[in-house]
């Protein structure tokens, strides 16, 4: 079994994958509603057109995990994109790895703060939610339609999650 460190969640690293949504990153910025709102526009596409597809917003309840979690397995979207905006302002852990044929030794792992959230690109591999020290809510923009949209594979080599202390 091989172990997976996690690193804090940029912008910049986590560009291959998909967008970062917070307040922090760089983007078109003005005031609305009379000066009392600064909006941060257009932090992430939402792509889910193809096939007939719409957009859609669930709620997923996330459990946390405990230490020494292992990884078993990763999914992805392939006809859209798929964003968890953190409602619970707790800190979570991303597992993910490029679009394409999944390369197990260029698994990547990020540490999010409770004000971050993320939009993965259409095809992205990553994990399931993993929810830090307590259940977190997330709000959840995917897409709903017809066709196979998710793709799961269990990996050859498991994988220990290294949590932060």
């Amino acid at each position: 079994m091989k172990e997976l460190q996690l690193k804090p969640l940029t912008a910049q690293g986590f560009a291959p994958f998909g967008d970062v949504i917070d307040g922090q990153v760089a983007c078109e910025q003005y005031p609305i509603n009379e000066g009392l709102t600064q909006r941060h526009h257009a932090l992430a596409a939402i792509d889910c057109a193809r096939e007939g597809g719409a957009p859609a917003l669930s709620l997923f309840r996330a459990q946390a995990i405990k230490a020494d979690f292992v990884l078993r397995s990763m999914e992805r979207h392939p006809l859209g994109s798929q964003a968890f905006i953190n409602t619970s302002g707790n800190p979570y852990a991303i597992v993910v790895a490029r679009a394409g044929i999944l390369d197990e030794d260029a698994i990547q792992g990020f540490l999010a703060t409770g004000e971050q959230s993320v939009s993965y690109h259409r095809g992205t591999w990553h994990h399931y939610l993993l929810a830090l020290n307590t259940a977190s809510d997330f709000v959840v923009v995917d897409r709903i339609g017809p066709g196979n949209n998710c793709d799961e594979i269990d990996l050859q080599t498991p994988l220990k999650l290294v949590l932060p202390e």
